[in-house]
């Protein structure tokens, strides 16, 4: 007799499988659930109850907890009714020339600063009253004080004739423009009639990356709109002026939202809402706030005395770029280089040259330009600045009595030339220039040498120069002739250095290039 095992299944064996598989799934799931809820055992039970276990519970209760989402509702409700709608009435300048339209002045910090970003957060677009020549436009604000006084932006109230604001109550109120300050973008505003009104309080420390914020405002009219995001940057340079510091935040921020706040989740202001980037002139998640510290020192101002005055030492100045700081020996590329001290300014005299660099003021170091004339701009007029100053390679500390910055700087055109060269023309192919004697240009002055001509693709046309700009220096040498810039070349090749320092005038501003020192 042969014996013969019985045949098992494919189907005998994957029951076997998952059998053994759900006993270990069960061991294992024993053993965590007996790590979170160990008080459920004891000595006198055989079994633990999961559901019912402290431990679980607490977890339970933790997770659900985190699972819900923040809400802002508490800090809304207090802060909402400080913030206002502002409404405006202006004469239609489109019929004076196009003297201003939505986005500023020509020329104008924010108008330069809307022509490299696109559309601005507000004013809304201004609409055209029929037959009146007059024009509406709406902004955002918020009431600082009980008895009436609000921040908005320079740009919502800018050649306003009539100001209402409308309260988050709804009720309106005409209200009166205190001071503005095209500079910062910064308006102070009361309403002419009214008391204790609701106010919003500025921060007095500063928003931390990361941090939530609160934007309210009147987007295309819509009053009371709140929407939230975090601090996406701060100390950010919009190219709108010599004050830039601005916050980036991700709230959605519109038109209309000019003028509004930032709220944090302590219901202060760290930002007034200025400015958005947009190719569309939707919010895209980027826009940009005025820090409540510039806030509360220019607002003083405005209420004190209706304008604001800033330090001023009397210098065109430009940053110092790695290759500025390679031509010039510095370990490191910070400071703010002196192109040209203006004349009978308090730099020029306190003895400071074209090609100082500043690296502190007042104890505070200066990292670069725009540091510096934020640094100085806080100081009142007649203030003594104490500067850190890298003269010729040598540190000294150099004192002098601030200024007070004129309210308007006069530009001139740059002078371009008329391109067609003179008979005292000399080629510098090194550079890629073609050069004279400004003596002998027309229109040029008298110092330097003028260029009559610069060569596509060539380092001269890299970095920027053109015809008309004239030649003051070359690796600090004051030159009069093609030769004087041709021997300061070969002495800088033949002190092995890679670059030189040139200093230009271009139309009225004096500024400084590095130079690549060609071989050959």
């Amino acid at each position: 007799m042969t014996n013969r095992r019985n045949p098992v299944s494919s189907s005998d064996r994957e029951r076997k499988q998952r059998s053994l598989f759900s006993a270990r799934k069960v061991a294992l799931m024993a053993s965590v659930v007996a790590g979170l809820a160990i008080s459920g055992f004891g000595p006198s039970s055989n079994h633990f109850d999961i559901l019912g276990s402290a431990a679980h519970a607490g977890v339970g209760n933790a997770v659900s907890s985190a699972a819900q989402p923040i809400g802002f509702a508490d800090t809304v409700e207090r802060v909402k009714p400080s913030v206002i709608s502002v409404k405006v009435t202006m004469k239609d300048k489109a019929t004076n020339a196009n003297a201003k339209d939505e986005d500023g002045e020509p020329g104008s910090p924010m108008e330069r600063f809307f022509r490299r970003f696109g559309p601005n957060g507000g004013p809304q677009n201004p609409e055209r009253k029929g037959g009146h020549g007059e024009m509406m436009g709406q902004g955002s604000g918020f009431f600082i004080s009980s008895d009436g006084y609000a921040v908005t932006n320079n740009h919502v109230v800018d050649g306003a004739e009539k100001v209402e604001v409308t309260t988050d109550a709804g009720k309106t109120y005409t209200a009166k423009v205190i001071g503005t300050d095209p500079r910062t973008d910064l308006a102070l505003i009361k309403v002419e009639d009214g008391s204790d009104f609701p106010f919003a309080k500025l921060s007095e420390g500063k928003a931390r990356i990361g941090d939530w914020v609160l934007a309210v405002g009147n987007p295309f009219g819509l009053g009371g709109t709140v929407t939230a995001g975090i601090v996406s940057a701060s100390g950010r340079d919009i190219g709108s002026g010599p004050y830039d510091d601005f916050i980036q935040i991700d709230a959605p921020v519109n038109k209309g939202n000019s003028g509004g706040p930032a709220f944090s989740m302590l219901g202060e202001v760290v930002g007034v809402n200025t400015a958005i980037y947009s190719p569309s002139g939707g919010s895209v998640g980027i826009a940009f706030s005025i820090p409540a510290s510039t806030v509360k020192s220019v607002i003083a101002q405005l209420k004190d005395k209706g304008s604001v005055t800033r330090g001023w030492i009397g210098v065109q100045i430009q940053p110092v770029t790695q290759e500025i700081a390679d031509s010039m020996g510095l370990k490191k590329a910070e400071g703010a280089l002196i192109a040209d001290p203006q004349k009978d300014g308090p730099a020029a005299k306190a003895g400071l040259e074209p090609g100082d660099v500043i690296t502190g003021a007042n104890g505070q170091p200066v990292k670069d330009a725009r540091e510096l004339a934020r640094i100085i701009g806080g100081y009142a007029p007649g203030s003594t600045a104490k500067l850190d100053v890298l003269h010729k390679g040598r540190q000294k500390v150099v004192s002098l009595t601030l200024g007070e910055l004129p309210n308007a700087q006069q530009t001139k055109s740059d002078a371009e030339g008329d391109g067609k060269g003179s008979s005292h023309d000399t080629d510098v192919p090194r550079l890629g220039l073609t050069v004279a004697p400004a003596g002998k240009v027309d229109g040029a002055g008298k110092e330097g040498v003028v260029i009559t001509k610069v060569q596509p693709k060539s380092a001269a046309a890299d970095r920027g120069l053109k015809t008309g700009d004239v030649i003051l220096e070359v690796a600090g040498r004051s030159v009069s002739n093609p030769g004087d810039i041709g021997e300061a070349l070969d002495a800088a090749r033949t002190d092995k250095k890679n670059s030189v320092l040139m200093r230009l005038r271009s139309g009225e501003a004096s500024h400084y290039v590095a130079m690549p020192v060609a071989n050959g």
